[in-house]
């Protein structure tokens, strides 16, 4: 974790953020997991990887799904927040006839994670491909604290 505190001058006030970055797992040497500047945490998207950077449950979209759930979570508590602090969260699929094929069992994976109903806004997105062609979910979270 690094942190930055990055003036800014505006209208001729001086303002000063405090910024905390984690960039740790597999793909560290290219972005972070997360950003938590002032009270807001952007989380760059998670997905179903292990710390050797191989796909977890390839070609089972559901178990991805809890798969990178377990990393929005760790960073997160990385930043000081918890599954309660996010207000909106993105899927990326590769396949969304899949995805509302498996919506049931996508929805208990992901009330799985929240504990329960999130009540955070959401958006599904199919998209072409993801960084390893094994992959078929991303997920991206803001949070509040």
């Amino acid at each position: 974790m690094g942190r930055a505190s990055e003036p800014d001058v505006t209208m001729g006030v001086v303002m000063s953020l405090e910024k905390t970055v984690v960039q740790e797992g597999p793909f560290a040497q290219f972005i972070p997991e997360g950003v938590r500047a002032g009270n807001l945490i952007f989380l760059s998207g998670q997905v179903s990887i292990d710390e050797q950077g191989e796909v977890v449950a390839p070609g089972d979209l559901v178990a991805q799904a809890r798969q990178a759930y377990t990393h929005v979570k760790a960073t997160l508590e990385k930043l000081g927040a918890g599954m309660e602090d996010i207000v909106d969260e993105t899927f990326f699929v590769t396949d969304v006839g899949a995805a509302m094929g498996n919506i049931e069992s996508l929805w208990a994976a992901r009330a799985e994670a929240y504990g329960g109903d999130p009540r955070v806004s959401q958006t599904m997105l199919q998209i072409a491909g993801l960084v390893m062609p094994e992959l078929m979910i991303e997920i991206k979270v803001t949070a509040i604290v």
